[in-house]
């Protein structure tokens, strides 16, 4: 019995034993487990960095290199410039606006190319940190920055020639800024784009005539916006940018209709969409395709714009709807600001008109009106004195076959005055006169009619009604 109770007793120990065992094992697994989750959630959480705290030596730092940089003092700047900078980036925005200063001056001074590279890296993160700690600053935010890193990189960095690095700092700066982007910084966006373009145009085409469209655009809007004292810079620059482009290889119409044609029918009523393609097209002379014409005429349904009147006179004027194209030139004069393209869409008007002898008063009345709105516009002249040697106010008698050779002096007045006053009608105008010169009424003919010619002044009858000197 006792034998028996001692095998008992002995086993539940060792069952015991074993248990504990177990459990030990057990919770030092649970532990592992419990350390290799806090493991993950420690690894998990983001690390959070700490500002630099402003302490007073960094506020003295910022007073004693602000006040060097202000005397050109650069040498005696670096130290407490370099000391807030590693210190505390984050204290005053002249940390980074004396920052590019002293940089510069280090860089004319430098003697070595590893100097150099050392000292324009330091710039370009000078800009990115300024990004890190001020890029939310509502006067100067993050896109105007990257503007300014663009335009030093631009500078700087004479071994890339496309410029490439600097091109979406440039892009997101006038993209975000728009009409507010300072005009260097959308000409350089023009440049680079076209830096990228001759590298390679097949690459680029598309990013080309979009960043065109996109800096032109805003040229525009800053030029005619008088209270802008950039308003005449601006206009300036995008005359540039035109002339430019213009020959930059991408101006072809048939590539603006691959890149458009899908757009503008996609965008039948997306106006902003619509003007913009409009306006494109007009500027680069395109004003004969039919996806310019489609998106004039969407354009126009929606909200009439100067343009898009003018897209739709071209349109019937292709489709030789001269009554559809007068119309739409007349709400293009309304529609117009500029003086002088009022002058060009009363001009085509006279063209219009002048086309059938019994509108030739209709077509010198819009020549006249145009000449109001630009009084230097020869062609004016030019069209007038065109109608007047085509007309024939008298009968076809005798005597009236004498006084319709006096329309031939009234012509050649105005093609005089053509040339008077717009040189760059002169070759034209004195062609035109030695051609309608040779069919003035002769010494005899004016001979027979004593009446007529006596006075040294002759009043030319019909429509025309203008007096001239006897010839």
């Amino acid at each position: 019995m006792k034998v028996k109770t001692l095998l008992v007793l002995t086993l539940c120990a060792a069952v015991s034993v074993a248990a504990n065992a177990g459990n030990k094992k057990q919770k030092g697994k649970d532990k592992n487990k419990q350390l290799a989750q806090k493991e993950v959630q420690v690894k998990q959480e983001p690390v959070v960095e700490q500002v630099p705290v402003i302490t007073d030596e960094c506020i003295l730092n910022i007073s004693l290199f602000s006040e060097s940089v202000k005397n050109k003092q650069f040498a005696d700047a670096v130290e407490p410039w370099t000391q807030a900078y590693e210190n505390c980036p984050n204290a005053n925005r002249a940390i980074y606006n004396s920052g590019q200063k002293i940089i510069k001056w280090q860089l004319a001074n430098a003697t070595t190319e590893e100097e150099k590279a050392a000292l324009k890296a330091k710039l370009m993160k000078l800009y990115d940190d300024r990004i890190k700690w001020f890029g939310d600053d509502p006067k100067y935010p993050k896109a105007y920055i990257l503007g300014l890193k663009a335009v030093d990189y631009c500078e700087l960095y004479d071994a890339d020639e496309t410029k490439a690095t600097a091109y979406p700092w440039i892009k997101e700066s006038v993209v975000t800024l728009q009409a507010e982007s300072q005009i260097p910084m959308i000409d350089l966006l023009a440049d680079v784009s076209n830096r990228l373009y001759k590298s390679d145009p097949e690459k680029y085409d598309d990013q080309y005539v979009e960043d065109y469209q996109l800096v032109t655009d805003l040229l525009t809007q800053i030029s005619k916006d008088k209270t802008n004292e950039n308003a005449v810079a601006a206009k300036q620059y995008k005359d540039r940018i035109d002339n430019i482009f213009a020959v930059s290889g991408a101006a072809n119409c048939s590539k603006l209709d691959e890149l458009y044609q899908a757009t503008v029918a996609e965008n039948t009523n997306n106006l902003e969409t619509l003007v913009k393609v409009v306006s494109l097209y007009k500027r680069m002379g395109c004003t004969e395709s039919d996806v310019y014409f489609a998106a004039a005429e969407a354009a126009h349904k929606l909200q009439p714009t100067e343009n898009s009147a003018v897209g739709c006179a071209k349109m019937c004027l292709k489709k030789k709807d001269y009554d559809g194209a007068v119309e739409y030139y007349e709400q293009a004069v309304t529609l117009a600001d500029d003086d002088y393209d009022k002058a060009d869409y009363l001009f085509n008007i006279a063209a219009i008109y002048s086309v059938n002898a019994s509108t030739y008063s209709k077509s010198r009345e819009y020549a006249r009106q145009a000449l109001k709105y630009n009084s230097g516009m020869g062609k004016c002249y030019l069209l007038i004195g065109r109608l007047y040697a085509s007309s024939k106010p008298y009968a076809s008698d005798a005597k009236g076959k004498i006084l319709n050779k006096t329309v031939y002096w009234v012509a050649v007045d105005k093609f005089q005055q053509a040339k008077q006053i717009d040189p760059t009608c002169a070759d034209e105008a004195n062609k035109l006169i030695s051609t309608y010169s040779r069919y003035f009424p002769s010494k005899e003919e004016r001979f027979d009619l004593p009446g007529e010619f006596g006075s040294g002044t002759f009043t030319v009858g019909g429509w025309i009604g203008e007096s001239t000197r006897v010839r």
